[in-house]
């Protein structure tokens, strides 16, 4: 398990889908971002991932359905400003 990995270890959900977040920093994992577009296909991790509880990480991977609500492209939307702003959070620790 890299650093980065562990750096997700009792951190807050950077995902925080309305109405699915659950706030539990207990359950929060690296939830990488998965792709042909980022040279790796599903099962194959990338370096790029936000900081996520089970809940809405359970929506990103496609274990829970999406909410009615909101559609693919804001599943997406949300994962990679997830993204961005765990990647901040990764600079100021030095993991990156």
């Amino acid at each position: 398990m890299s650093k980065i990995t562990q750096s997700a270890r009792n951190q807050s959900c950077t995902v925080r889908l309305p109405f699915i977040c659950n706030h539990d920093n207990s359950t929060t994992v690296f939830a990488h971002i998965n792709g042909v577009r980022f040279g790796h296909g599903v099962g194959i991790k990338t370096n790029f991932g936000a900081y996520a509880c089970s809940s809405c990480h359970d929506v990103l991977d496609g274990r829970v359905k999406r909410p009615s609500d909101m559609t693919a492209a804001d599943i997406k939307l949300a994962h990679y400003e997830a993204v961005i702003e765990t990647m901040a959070i990764l600079i100021d620790r030095g993991l990156v």
